[in-house]
Order: structure tokens, then sequence, then C-alpha cells
């Protein structure tokens, strides 16, 4: 495998860095790259400022709307725009349910939602895990019965991440109930504003309201937002599912943040001299920076096989485990190398613009609820436990 770019691949890498140099709001920039709280507001005002250039999609097809990059120009795009300190887009719509309604809906919903989608005009949540059913999705028990052209939807959905800014959900319903568990769920498109959805926050251990319940109690939804045929969402899911841990992998926000943790290392001691330059410390940056590369050519595998319309297949597991355990690494060397100033969990002080009492430097600030936010990684998008059996499954053959 040749591992260079082409001189046209350099000029496109060129190309976004001076793009993302010159439109990225300062605030947002800043907000990122010190690991401050980016609101709602901030996603929204970066994804429409990539629209208006016709970089809003960056995996779609031009007949959808995208720029139709390759795979390699996608990862370069996604790697200079973490390294800049932009925020990653919101992969909900843009990520996880646009590609099933380009794959799987009709021209309708396509034409309806993926327009708004790429515009940023409405943002989604996705509506899988319930408090039965979380890494084994074939167990969801919320219920969609046929009444004429409405489906009435009833259950809760939870660990719903951003449901409270959400227009729509896109959801795994069970619509035949005899069948065996996996064809039995549909897979459907509800919008937020109907009348019996109610959304209840849930408080992460950082001290964060990011995922919430939602409850159904006789939704009505049209018909017409049914994508594909009723009992085969389970396919959808899967397919679904590929993207969603590609996505986790995280890459470029790996590379962001281990310069961030270079940084910070060489400006604390250990024994009078910068940490960074302590043998033990370095080898561990070295290990997940080792760990990072190998990370980075299973994911440009997986972008490649999108590219040729492959869905992911199994490999998405090895990019969800690695890119987790490396994102949750790289947080417990951020706090190992601070000490105990890392430790306070004060999360009014992760506020841009906070004028308080300081404990420690400026950058110890965010880095106990960092490191307690990303404990989540290994759980959500299937737990890292399921992930190793769909590899010893569909890889060893186990």
């Amino acid at each position: 495998m040749d591992l260079n770019f082409t001189p046209e691949e350099l000029a496109f890498r060129q190309e976004v860095r001076e793009f993302v140099a010159s439109s990225l709001p300062p605030d947002i920039q800043h907000k990122v790259l010190n690991g401050l709280i980016l609101q709602s507001d901030d996603y929204i005002r970066w994804q429409k400022i990539l629209h208006a250039k016709g970089w809003g999609g960056a995996s779609w097809r031009k007949d959808f709307g995208g720029p139709g990059w390759s795979a390699t120009q996608q990862y370069i795009f996604e790697e200079e725009c973490a390294a800049a300190g932009a925020p990653r887009t919101i992969p909900f719509g843009l990520k996880m349910v646009a590609p099933v309604i380009m794959q799987y809906g009709s021209p309708a919903q396509q034409e309806r939602f993926l327009p708004k989608i790429l515009a940023a005009e409405e943002w989604w949540c996705q509506g899988y895990s319930e408090p039965g059913a979380g890494s084994d999705l074939a167990s969801v028990k919320t219920r969609a019965v046929r009444e004429g052209d409405h489906y009435v939807v009833n259950g809760q959905k939870t660990w719903t991440t951003q449901g409270q800014y959400a227009d729509w959900i896109f959801c795994l319903v069970r619509t035949d109930t005899e069948a065996k568990s996996q064809r039995g769920i549909s897979f459907i498109l509800i919008d937020m504003k109907t009348p019996g959805i109610t959304v209840r926050p849930i408080i992460t251990m950082d001290g964060a309201h990011e995922v919430n319940e939602v409850w159904f109690e006789d939704v009505r939804v049209p018909v017409e937002n049914l994508v594909g045929e009723e009992n085969a969402g389970w396919t959808y899911a899967k397919f679904l599912l590929g993207h969603e841990r590609t996505n986790i992998a995280g890459i470029g926000i790996a590379k962001r943040e281990i310069a961030r943790l270079k940084r910070i290392a060489s400006l604390e001691t250990k024994n009078r001299k910068p940490l960074i330059e302590d043998p033990m410390f370095a080898s561990r940056i070295a290990q997940i920076e080792i760990d990072l590369t190998a990370l980075e050519i299973t994911n440009l595998r997986v972008l490649s096989a999108e590219a040729e319309r492959r869905a992911p297949g199994p490999e998405a597991s090895i990019l969800k485990i690695k890119g987790t355990e490396i994102q949750q690494a790289i947080t417990e060397a951020l706090v190992q190398a601070v000490g105990t100033y890392a430790l306070p969990l004060r999360r009014e002080a992760m506020a841009a613009g906070y004028q308080g009492d300081a404990v420690g430097p400026f950058y110890a600030t965010p880095l106990a609820a960092n490191y307690l936010n990303m404990r989540k990684l290994s759980i959500y998008g299937g737990s890292n436990e399921i992930q190793k059996n769909i590899i010893s499954q569909m890889i060893l053959g186990l």
C-alpha cells in the first residue's frame, strides 16, 4: 500500500487548511482547542459555514448535494478540521440517518430530509437504546401499531444524545411481536414536536446534560415516515451502526488531543525537567501514537469500502474498539500529566469567558470532566465487549 499522498491530494489539503483558517470562528476554535463547553449554536454555525462552501456533507455523493470526495479527501478534510480546532460535525443527521435515507429511503424522503440535514436546518437524534435493549438492540420493545395511515408509537428510548435540541428522531420500533426478534423491527422517522413525546434529561457524572430519556405515549407517525419495508429495520440498523462505529474512531480528534497532551507535558515538570522528557511518560505518549497510526490505516480501508458503496463491515468494530481505547488513554494521560490540579470537577469554569477563581493552570480546568465523559466511549455505539464478539464471529469465524 502506498501511504504517500498524491500532489493533487496535497493541494487539496492546503485548500482545506486555508479555508478552515480563514472561516472558522475564533470563539468556536478557542472552545474546542481548550476543551471548553460547546453550545448547540456553535455546531450549527460551523455546519452552515461548511454548507455555504459546498462542503457540508464530506461523505455525501454529488447527486445528494455533497462534494463527491474520495475516501482520502474525506480523511484529509476531517483531519485538517480537527487539527485547526473545528467542532466535530453532529453525526446523527449527516453521518447516520442520512446514509440510511440515501440507501433505503424513498425519493420523497430523500427530497424532504436530506437538504435540511445538509443546511443544518433540522437537528436529529437517535432512538435506538432502551432500558432493556442497549448493545442487544434486537430486544427493543417500543411498539408501533399500524392504524390506517399512521403508526401509533408507545415506549421509551434512553441515552438519547442531544435529544433536547432535536427536531427529528430516527427510531427502531417493534412492528411485529410474533416474528423473530430481528425480523419484527422497523425503522421510522418521528417529528419531535409530535404530541405525546416527552424528553427528560439525564445528567452524566461529569455534570453535563448531554443525554436524555425520550418517552412516546400514543405518538401518531405518518406511514410515509417508514424507511424501506416494514419489519426490515434490522438491516437498516446494522447499516447505520457501521457508519456510527466508523465515526466514533475519531482519528483527527485523537491527533489533535495528542498534540495538546504534548503541549501540556512540556509545561509540567518532573524532577525539575519538563514532563515530556521523562522516559516513562514519553514512552506512554509514543505507545498511544503507535496505536493511532495502526488505527489510521484500518480507518482508510473502511473509508475505501464506503467509497465503493459497500457498507462498513466488521472492520468498523475494530475502529470502534481501538478508537475509543485511544481516546480514553489520552484523557487518562492528560490527568496524570497535570496531577492534583486536574482533579477538581468545576463545570462552571469550563464556560467560555469564565471570570471566577482558577484552580491551577487554565489548561487543567476541563481535564476531570473530559476524563469522566470519555468513559462512555467504550459503551455507546455497541459496547466494546459486543464488538469483540462481532470480530470473533465475522472475522475469526469462532
